[in-house]
């Protein structure tokens, strides 16, 4: 049989991932994936928190929900065949008074029927006996939610491309795409590969790769950064595990919470302010035209005008540190200013639609020989081997 020859753009956890299902999967096919950074998982992956999630908050049947559940048992497989820290160190999603009962029965709803294991509701008392620390009327404990270091499973999932025969070339960013008959001419700014499939997983250029493949312009990335803080070591033990909010169900964000990592750190946050680069992880990291392709976006347009008050919230926690640790106090009271220090940002790839409304499920397209993955939040790391799965198996 005649060599197929596959590109993969991107090389994150999911582009890892799908490259390295290829190459065991699919003997007849050459892959390579392909990315401008010097090394992998330089942006949404290494910058991740850390987070496996159960399930709990998404629509049941939907592609997150589905693709989550089926993740997590494969990346806990993973994980312990390769000796990664994969820790289940349990879940709080914490209502602070009787207003948020309601949206935390939802959620509970939601997870049972995602199939989350081990769900439990509690009390206020019973709250205070998993995570001493954290105040709150009621809430929801996931023992299976779990803590990993996604950089360093990419890392692994780059080996296993390779072993398996496939190539993972760094340094060649894609700024040409064109179709020759059935194939498909990539380009960098120093060569051309001709290939015969092209995957795209490109997270915060994904919308400009696939308008080079020739797909829509929508839905379009809007770069948010997360900021956090991170607990002083001598503070740590304030939290156990991960304690989060009830989240606005208006919003994709899950809101300030408290993650415990692997290396035994503890991050508070994140909020979510707009970023004025599309890899910009700090405050003063502004490229003027990714920020003039944000502001002259109708969606954007839109979406501002429909949640500015949010907006100014987020800004304001940003700005001011002792209202960002507010936020975090309303679940841990004895939280103060001087028990955090400022911690590495990330930046979300947040797909848009053009009325303004923010994607919330994964969304995968396909032109011809491209397939274009242009939207893939959180829970897209946890998911990522079983994402892996569903676009393979539908080649």
């Amino acid at each position: 049989m005649a060599e197929i020859r596959v590109g993969v753009v991107g090389a994150g956890i999911l582009g890892l991932a799908i490259a390295r299902r290829l190459t065991r999967t699919r003997p007849d096919m050459k892959v390579t994936v392909l990315d401008k950074e010097a090394r992998v998982a330089a942006h949404q992956t290494g910058h991740n928190s850390g987070v496996a999630h159960a399930g709990l908050y998404y629509a049941p049947g939907s592609l997150k929900a589905t693709l989550c559940r089926r993740g997590i048992g494969l990346l806990k497989e993973y994980c312990a065949g390769k000796g990664l820290p994969y820790e289940e160190c349990g879940k709080v999603v914490v209502a602070r008074d009787a207003g948020e009962i309601g949206p935390l029965e939802e959620i509970e709803r939601r997870a049972a029927a995602n199939g989350v294991p081990g769900l439990r509701r509690l009390t206020g008392a019973e709250l205070r006996e998993i995570e001493p620390h954290v105040a709150g009327v009621a809430a929801l404990h996931s023992p299976t939610t779990a803590i990993v270091d996604f950089p360093a499973v990419a890392r692994a999932l780059a080996a296993d491309v390779t072993d398996g025969g496939g190539e993972v070339r760094l340094g060649f960013e894609v700024v040409r795409l064109g179709r020759a008959g059935e194939r498909v001419r990539v380009g960098s700014p120093d060569e051309e590969l001709v290939l015969d499939l092209l995957i795209v997983c490109a997270g915060l250029q994904s919308d400009r790769v696939a308008r080079l493949a020739g797909d829509s312009p929508e839905p379009a990335i809007v770069p948010f950064r997360g900021e956090y803080y991170r607990l002083v070591p001598s503070r740590t033990d304030l939290v156990r595990g991960l304690i989060y909010p009830v989240p606005d169900p208006r919003y994709p964000f899950l809101g300030v919470h408290f993650t415990r990592r692997v290396d035994g750190g503890v991050d508070v946050g994140p909020n979510a302010v707009l970023a004025l680069a599309r890899e910009g992880y700090r405050r003063r990291d502004v490229r003027p035209a990714d920020l003039w392709e944000t502001l002259r976006f109708p969606g954007f347009r839109h979406l501002a005008r429909q949640h500015w008050r949010t907006g100014a919230k987020e800004l304001y926690g940003s700005a001011v540190k002792r209202a960002f640790v507010a936020q975090a106090r309303g679940f841990v009271p004895e939280l103060t200013a001087d028990d955090v220090v400022a911690a590495p940002a990330g930046v979300r790839a947040q797909a848009v639609d053009p009325d303004g409304s923010l994607v919330d499920d994964f969304r995968i397209g396909r032109l011809g020989p491209i397939v274009t993955v242009r939207n893939a939040p959180s829970p897209a790391a946890t998911s990522s081997l079983a994402i892996a799965e569903h676009i393979t198996d539908r080649l």
